[in-house]
């Protein structure tokens, strides 16, 4: 996974758990929703690339 895989990744989850956050603040139940998509988006597309990159190594 290239550094700017990871950075932007990061910065997905980051945002989705700020909205989710915003969210509980706020009883924004859609909110809190989008907030809990994008950080598993976040976790899933982590995921793919480290599934490229075990393929890659071998």
């Amino acid at each position: 996974m290239g550094l700017d895989d990871k950075i932007g990744n990061a910065a997905e989850k980051a945002g989705g758990k700020a909205k989710e956050a915003a969210g509980n603040a706020t009883d924004d139940e859609s909110l809190r929703a989008e907030g809990q998509t994008d950080q598993t988006k976040a976790d899933l597309k982590g995921a793919g690339e480290k599934i490229k990159d075990a393929f890659k190594k071998d």
